[in-house]
């Protein structure tokens, strides 16, 4: 299914069509060097004139968009409102923690070079966004929670390491980033340039995972954990108390909702493909080609209790490919089929 948006281009009106709802993204981007958006390249609308909160906040190009102004939304706070951790400090996974975490808490798991990291998405969810080097690599550890999306990306960009901030925007209830290099706007999802300098252009999403904490110590028992901010231990909880236990995202979401699946039921997303959650969950283990999808018991929702700990059990999925030398995670994203529907809108949603 394609959309189409209106784009005025005085004095004439054009109907661009463009296959991820304003996003030409043909798949996820599976470690690819390319940084261009597949089959693509930002549609210049200069006749729209962005919100004067816009221009007095950010130093973005708004010349260069490949999507309508009219497509984000306020998501509250402004500019960084929302603080990305930009200095991370990290302790020992199994030294003394300053904050209690359940065994099950969801953690983001990285590891390059040797090194691996855990991001709590307690914290997470206060930040969504940490800005991090691991084993020389410059990334990007994101998170959403109103799509519940975690995703990481490599920082290395057209030559440059990025740093990204929050923008305080939404686009189809997911986060919109801004790197603070040339300010232009992102998606989160799928990391690919909304509007700016960058329009049209994608970052490389690395392999990561969410997974328990007990499950990343026991991969890991010398991997690190990242520390909260002294003065915040006190609002590290969940403020999305039951969302994933409602019937349809937010009133603020404007796009269509999946018709074949509930639009809060979670799903494996990789590329433009899906799983439902509930399907892998029943059947523990699905092969698509070359690639394995497997879940686990043992992992807390993030999005429903306030205390995470106490969230009930979504469980744990890897997503790897078959290759000479064994499985190796890929990228992928455990997400709700609403956010997968509105950002892949020609994807396919498995549910047996």
């Amino acid at each position: 299914m394609k959309h189409a948006h209106l784009i005025v281009l005085a004095p004439v009106v054009a109907i661009v069509s463009l296959g991820l709802t304003g996003f030409a993204v043909a798949g996820a981007n599976q470690g690819a060097s390319s940084n261009d958006i597949a089959s693509a390249q930002p549609v210049l609308v200069s006749a729209q004139r962005p919100p004067s909160r816009w221009t007095s906040e950010f130093s973005t190009d708004f010349s260069k968009t490949i999507i309508g102004f009219d497509e984000v939304s306020e998501g509250g706070p402004g500019k960084d409102g929302i603080r990305s951790i930009d200095n991370p400090q990290f302790a020992p996974v199994n030294a003394r923690y300053p904050m209690e975490l359940g065994p099950k808490e969801p953690v983001i798991s990285f590891s390059h070079n040797g090194e691996a990291r855990a991001y709590p998405l307690r914290i997470l969810i206060r930040h969504e966004i940490v800005n991090d080097v691991i084993g020389g690599l410059p990334v990007t550890v994101t998170y959403c929670p109103l799509c519940d999306s975690a995703v990481v990306f490599d920082r290395r960009f057209d030559g440059r390491v990025l740093d990204f901030g929050t923008t305080g925007k939404l686009r189809f209830s997911d986060m919109v980033m801004y790197d603070r290099q040339t300010e232009t706007w992102w998606q989160q999802f799928v990391g690919g340039g909304l509007i700016g300098e960058y329009a049209g252009r994608e970052l490389t999403m690395l392999p990561s995972r969410v997974e328990s904490l007990t499950l990343f110590k026991s991969r890991f028992p010398g991997g690190q954990i990242l520390l909260p901010a002294a003065e915040m231990t006190q609002v590290y909880f969940n403020p999305y108390e039951n969302y994933d236990g409602r019937n349809r995202p937010y009133p603020f979401f404007e796009g269509d909702l999946p018709q074949d699946i509930e639009p809060m039921a979670r799903v494996v997303a990789v590329g433009d493909k899906a799983w439902s959650l509930r399907s892998l969950s029943r059947q523990g283990r699905i092969e698509d080609g070359d690639i394995v999808l497997t879940w686990a018991a043992g992992q807390n929702s993030a999005v429903d209790a306030r205390d995470i700990s106490r969230g009930r059990d979504i469980g744990n999925v890897v997503v790897q490919r078959k290759s000479d030398g064994g499985l190796v995670d890929i990228p992928h994203d455990v997400t709700f089929a609403f956010a997968f529907f509105a950002m892949r809108p020609g994807g396919e949603i498995i549910d047996n």
